[in-house]
Order: C-alpha cells, then sequence, then structure tokens
C-alpha cells in the first residue's frame, strides 16, 4: 500500500526477496503535467509492471471495499507513504495486522512530512523506523530502526536514500522478526504536510535557516523569491558572512542578505525554464545591487 516513489524501492524489494505480493493498494489517478491528463502513481506503474494487481479506492472507509481488502485472506500489509488513513477493519484484516515503513526516526517527526521537517529543523540525523500500525497518527510500536545523516542533502536526496534504507530495513525485519518496541512518550514532534507558502523565502530570516528552507524544498515545491515581479526559484544555496538590508541584493553575483549573514544562490530557475547558475539568470535578468528583494 503505497503511492510515490519513495514506496517503489520497498515493493521492488518485496518482489526479489520471494514474498507473494496479493495486490498494490495506491492513490487513484489524478491529473497532472501541462495537458492535465491523469497520471498513474509511480507504484501504480511499477506494479503494473510486475503484474499485480492494482486498486485505487478513493476511501477504505466504505464497507464494501473493506470486505473486497479482508477477501485477500493477506498475511501482511506493508504500508509506505500510501496517502489514505487506514481504518480499523483494514488494520486488523491481515492476519499480521498492517506495518508502515516511515522516513523518520519515531517518536520524531510523525505525521505528513517528515523528512521537510527534519531539515528545517536543523536535524543532523533522521531515517526510517519500520512499526506496526495502529489507529493513531504514527504512534505505534516500533520493529526497527536505520538512521542516515542528512547534513548538507536536500530533501529530494534524503527521500531517495531512505527510500532504499527502508526497504532494506523492511526485508530485513520480515526475514528476522524481532518483538515490537513501544514508542518513548518524550521526544515526540509533529511534521504537519508541507503549505505551499512556506517556500516563500523570508529574507528577515537569518541565512542558515534560509539555506535550510532551500534543502526542504528541493526539488518540490522549491524555495523561492520575487525580482521585477517574477518568481525565482532557488534549488541550491551556500552561506556567507557579509552584511546588508534584508533581502538587498549585494553584488554581481546574486549574493543576498538574510537577517543574520548571507544567501549566494548556486542553482536557480525562472518559471518555465531549466535550472541554471545565477551568472545565466543575471545574463538575462538583471538585478542591480541595491534591489531589495521580497
Amino acid at each position: 500500500m503505497g503511492s510515490p516513489h519513495f514506496a517503489v524501492p520497498s515493493l521492488n524489494a518485496l518482489v526479489e526477496a520471494g514474498y507473494e505480493v496479493v495486490a498494490a493498494y495506491c492513490q487513484p489517478p489524478r491529473p497532472a503535467g501541462r495537458g492535465k491528463a491523469d497520471r498513474k502513481t509511480a507504484v501504480h506503474e511499477r506494479a503494473e509492471e510486475l503484474g499485480i494487481e492494482v486498486r485505487t479506492p478513493r476511501t477504505l472507509r466504505d464497507a464494501e471495499e473493506q470486505a473486497r481488502f479482508r477477501g485477500l485472506d493477506a498475511d501482511l500489509a506493508v504500508v509506505a507513504a500510501y496517502g489514505l488513513i487506514l481504518p480499523k477493519p483494514i488494520l486488523e484484516a491481515p492476519k499480521g495486522g498492517c506495518i508502515n515503513v516511515h522516513a523518520s526516526l519515531l517518536p520524531r517527526w510523525r505525521g505528513a512530512a517528515p523528512i521537510q521537517r527534519a531539515i528545517l529543523a536543523g536535524d543532523n540525523t533522521s531515517g526510517v523506523t519500520i512499526m506496526q500500525m495502529d489507529e493513531g497518527l504514527d504512534t505505534g510500536p516500533m520493529l526497527l530502526r536505520r538512521e542516515l545523516d542528512i547534513r548538507g542533502k536536500t530533501a529530494g536526496q534524503v527521500a531517495e536514500e531512505l527510500a532504499e534504507l527502508g526497504a532494506e530495513a523492511l526485508i530485513s525485519w520480515l526475514d528476522r522478526p524481532t518483538p515490537p518496541e513501544a514508542q518513548p512518550a518524550e521526544g515526540a514532534t509533529y511534521a504537519s504536510k508541507v503549505d505551499k507558502a512556506e517556500a516563500r523565502i523570508d529574507w528577515n530570516l537569518s541565512a542558515a535557516q534560509i539555506e535550510r528552507q532551500v534543502r526542504a524544498f528541493a526539488p518540490s515545491p522549491g524555495a523561492w523569491f520575487e525580482a521585477e515581479g517574477e518568481r525565482i526559484k532557488v534549488l541550491e544555496a551556500q552561506v556567507g558572512d557579509g552584511t546588508g538590508a534584508a533581502g538587498e541584493m549585494l553584488d554581481g553575483e546574486l549574493t543576498i542578505a538574510a537577517g543574520t549573514g548571507t544567501v549566494r544562490p548556486l542553482k536557480v530557475q525562472r518559471a518555465g525554464r531549466g535550472t541554471m547558475t545565477p551568472q545565466e539568470l543575471l545574463r538575462g535578468f538583471p538585478i542591480p545591487p541595491g534591489t531589495i528583494l521580497s
């Protein structure tokens, strides 16, 4: 039970390890891209390639859908970034219940956006937790944890590495199950869903905070600022020591003053264009020193 690219390595690992996958549950295809044609999720596409039955219910609260799920007579449900709440009848249907591949070191960062929240908070370490699911939000007992150093990495890089780490941890536990361990009461934090408004750069923040914001929202939705009414995404940035008014363009290399220190974007993107260096941006879109960016 999973939808995005993060869940694909776990599906692949289950098949490669010889486990019988009786069905794949994914979010329904949704309009995407410029043509707004319906697009299948990454797990949906991979499951079809593997010849696995795909089911895409919009809810699992329907009694008929719950009966279909029970009819699979599954030993276990593996959940990874599925995107739907699992009600009690679903959680209890498989003989071994439902286990989750969660992208944080629980109990830190329970919830929808653990990778982005870990980077924004300045955490040095994240990881994956294989957990037994209950009716709470990522509150079930832990089965196995694996750590990952996330310093200097973007959310995209961390997601890719945790997806592989999670797949390895999943098979490790399935092959050699260990007893569940209750999550500690202390240290629990909530990783709320990312609001696109959070991606707008606030130049009053410190340079270190802005650099974390850039990494947390790369590649999507992309941290951004506005210049001459146009939105410029920052996909990679470097922290410096200079001073100036918050948001002030300090030189001809796109060095920008923050509340404390400076930020120099290294990779940027204009709307509808590919990624480019600051020099490439400024050749076609001059921003004079002294300009205050918003």
